[in-house]
């Protein structure tokens, strides 16, 4: 029996309330800094961020990836750890990478770091999950 991320299982606990945002959240930070070293270790193989591989080229962001964003059915930003919503780093306690779900009765991780190294750097395995999720939403 495959086994179920902590975020699927407490989702199973939850009510369950639809998304209006999804959040996604990078393992690196936004200063001028934090982006020169998160690339640098990046070419080195001593930093990785699962969620960067599916966004991000080399040097920016991928088309393609913008192309799924865009055609999702709510609005989907995204942050780097240090400058990420209040509400959302404070849920996520350094969890990072992860995608967080904004909705009505707050925030709520999304899906893990283990969910988006299993997308393999791919932003169609990564749309088709959060149309699965959402789907789950009614949604």
């Amino acid at each position: 029996m495959p086994q179920r991320s902590v975020c699927a299982y407490y989702r199973m606990m939850e009510p369950l309330v639809a998304p209006i945002e999804l959040i996604g959240i990078y393992d690196a930070d936004s200063t001028l800094w934090g982006e020169f070293s998160y690339w640098v270790g990046a070419r080195l193989g001593i930093k990785h961020c699962g969620l960067c591989d599916i966004t991000h080229g080399a040097f920016r962001e991928k088309s393609h990836w913008r192309t799924c964003a865009e055609q999702l059915p709510v609005p989907f930003s995204t942050f780097h750890r240090n400058d990420a919503p209040a509400d959302v780093r404070g849920l996520l306690d350094g969890r990072y990478p992860c995608i967080a779900a904004r909705s009505e009765s707050g925030v709520s991780e999304f899906v893990s770091a283990a969910e988006l190294e299993a997308c393999a750097s791919s932003p169609d395995a990564l749309f088709e999950l959060l149309l699965n999720r959402l789907a789950e939403y009614g949604v």
